[in-house]
């Protein structure tokens, strides 16, 4: 499997605290049957911005490590985007970067309360450089969770959505739980990643996120969030179902940012 957000690489944001701390979450990755991460430290966020330069040495660091610990893991670069109005430009510079480094998929976030008003221009914008937005973990929106038709908007104009293993496990609790199942239901998610910070509350959970996925939606849609984690990979285009608006829920939700 491949895990497309992850901040496995040491000491550059709120992810791995040392490289012992990124071999140690690798080999757990390895035992869930991970073979490949996109690293997504966090870019341009108020209280993280890693450069590109420092992303890459990170993966060039863990990835020695890694072949000198006989450990089956390959790590990409990549980043999780704060959503800013001159990522355009940024990413034409190189400053910001795709995932895999290279390809046409961006891991966006958005605050964890709020939803950009510019976010619709900045998209069509990224399109028109050829980009596709890959909004990260919208299930812990509450923008969203409170207004769904605006993630349905995005995802009609283009955007692609990456939900997170433990709102599928209920990790994030029953609330967000509940969102992440009508996202999948309406055909709102399209990448399924780990986020994984650490190997505490915030771990991978891929084997048990899949085994629920297939359980509840059959073995249909986990083959299409693994074919789309490929696909980032491959940087192929993703072969995705039309979006279906949801209802607005009318209960009040925690938020994990």
């Amino acid at each position: 499997m491949i895990d497309c957000h992850c901040h496995i690489l040491p000491n550059l944001d709120d992810g791995a605290a040392s490289l012992a701390h990124s071999i140690e979450m690798a080999k757990v990755a390895v035992s869930e049957g991970i073979s490949t991460i996109i690293a997504t430290p966090h870019h341009a966020n108020p209280y993280f911005d890693t450069t590109a330069e420092q992303m890459l040495t990170g993966v060039e660091e863990v990835n020695r490590a890694l072949v000198a610990e006989s450990i089956p893991l390959t790590i990409l670069p990549g980043q999780e985007i704060r959503l800013y109005g001159e990522l355009c430009e940024q990413l034409a510079l190189g400053k910001s970067l795709p995932l895999t480094g290279e390809g046409r998929y961006v891991l966006v976030e958005f605050p964890s309360n709020s939803v950009p008003a510019y976010s619709e221009r900045l998209f069509y914008e990224l399109a028109v450089q050829g980009y596709i937005p890959i909004i990260a973990h919208p299930e812990r929106n509450k923008a969203l969770i409170e207004k769904p038709s605006k993630l349905f908007e995005l995802v009609r104009n283009g955007a692609l959505t990456q939900i997170t293993t433990s709102s599928v496990t209920g990790h994030f609790g029953k609330n967000i739980k509940e969102f992440t199942n009508q996202l999948i239901e309406a055909n709102l998610a399209h990448i399924l990643a780990s986020d994984a910070h650490n190997l505490e509350a915030r771990t991978f959970r891929m084997r048990q996120a899949t085994e629920i996925i297939e359980k509840e939606y059959g073995s249909g849609t986990l083959y299409q969030f693994r074919e789309n984690a490929e696909r980032i990979v491959t940087n192929e285009v993703m072969s995705i179902f039309p979006p279906e608006p949801i209802k607005k829920k009318k209960k009040r939700f925690k938020i994990f940012g």
